[in-house]
């Protein structure tokens, strides 16, 4: 990964762009080697909306209070860290982003998801399910209540644990806008180790993916306090993750999400 670093670093030095996303093919994360297309996205047809006859269809309208609280979806209260998460979507221009869907995932506190496919020895949670929902308000700001995720392993090289990690899924005004991304907990001692955050090479880019801890955000007796922003295009876009191609935005196309457990 330091040598992948160094090669950015010194294709930047020597004039080149900074990277748009991540490499599809970063060499530390195994599978992307393996999966990443080799081929040009097919453009639609004349149809431009074609496209959105084959995905979901989100209606703002089911979306309630109780999704944006993973803590409340269940009888009993979840096991782990209670934390509030909340920032804004904006545009490049620093524009608030209306009314825009965004879709968290997760693994509980003890780093695993209920979903059938992982099956590593850390308890499941009956009380919580991992999954959230909202739509940002008039200032493009989201917030939601969960429980700090545990790191867990892979099976992307020896002795693999991914960081403490939140998926995030914007939708904008249709389906072929989706952007997935992750947001990371501060000072977590795995960042070095994980190839998945390490293929963001520039810096400063990998550094917007890390949340910060706002003591003013928390609540007392209740929950610790996040703030994470995310910019949806320009210079200082949120940069989606570094896997298989997902969706295409206005301004160019992004990576959608997966790992290998």
């Amino acid at each position: 990964m330091a040598e992948a670093h160094r090669a950015a670093a010194d294709a930047v030095t020597g004039g080149a762009d900074r990277p748009a996303h991540p490499g599809r093919d970063f060499a530390p994360y195994r599978s992307s080697v393996l999966r990443h297309p080799k081929r040009p996205l097919v453009p639609m047809g004349g149809d431009p909306e074609a496209a959105e006859l084959y995905g979901p269809v989100f209606g703002v309208t089911d979306v309630t209070e109780l999704d944006a609280d993973l803590t409340r979806q269940h009888h009993g209260e979840p096991l782990g860290e209670r934390i509030t998460v909340t920032g804004r979507v904006l545009d490049r221009a620093g524009r608030p982003v209306r009314h825009q869907l965004v879709e968290i995932w997760q693994a509980n506190a003890s780093g695993r998801y209920a979903h059938q496919r992982d099956q590593h020895p850390a308890p499941l949670d009956p009380h919580f399910t991992g999954v959230g929902r909202c739509l940002t308000d008039d200032q493009g700001r989201y917030r939601f209540t969960t429980v700090k995720p545990g790191a867990y392993p892979w099976r992307n090289h020896l002795n693999a644990w991914r960081p403490a990690h939140i998926h995030f899924s914007l939708f904008g005004t249709a389906f072929t806008q989706r952007l997935v991304t992750q947001m990371y907990f501060p000072g977590d001692p795995l960042f070095p180790y994980d190839p998945i955050l390490q293929s963001v090479t520039d810096p400063a880019a990998r550094e917007r993916l890390v949340a910060v801890y706002e003591h003013e955000l928390s609540s007392p007796e209740f929950s610790l306090g996040y703030r994470w922003d995310i910019v949806l295009d320009g210079p200082a876009a949120t940069l989606p993750e570094a896997v298989l191609p997902e969706a295409v935005l206005s301004h160019g196309t992004l990576p959608g999400s997966g790992e290998d457990r």
